[in-house]
């Protein structure tokens, strides 16, 4: 069976989030990195093709996660984050590996 390509897995990620297929469950602040590490262990337990998986554990969106500290808003893409590749529309996060848009957001968002 031949592999999906990046934009035919992108556009199977949108259908999965816009019909509610996968629940990913929004963070209320910013991660602790103990938060993040734990997060990370439970990926990298995941086949590499569990991608509903990958999908429910990393919270992704098809929208920004906003953040709010004491005084400050951070809108936090995947556009920002330190693992997408820009030209390629990719998130290279090792235990994600996925074709992502520009305004989708995930709970292991890194500057």
């Amino acid at each position: 069976m031949p592999t999906p390509s990046d934009d035919e897995t992108r556009d199977h990620i949108a259908k999965l989030l816009s019909r509610g297929a996968i629940s990913p469950l929004p963070p209320a602040q910013a991660l602790a990195q103990e938060s993040f590490n734990s997060i990370v262990r439970r990926l990298q337990g995941l086949s590499p093709d569990d991608l509903a998986g990958k999908l429910r554990i990393s919270g992704l969106t098809l929208l920004p996660y906003v953040l709010k500290d004491d005084e400050d808003s951070i809108e936090r893409a995947c556009s920002s984050c330190i693992n997408y590749e820009r030209h390629r529309r990719f998130c290279n996060l090792p235990e994600l590996m996925l074709p992502v848009e520009v305004q989708w957001s995930c709970i292991v968002w890194r500057i």
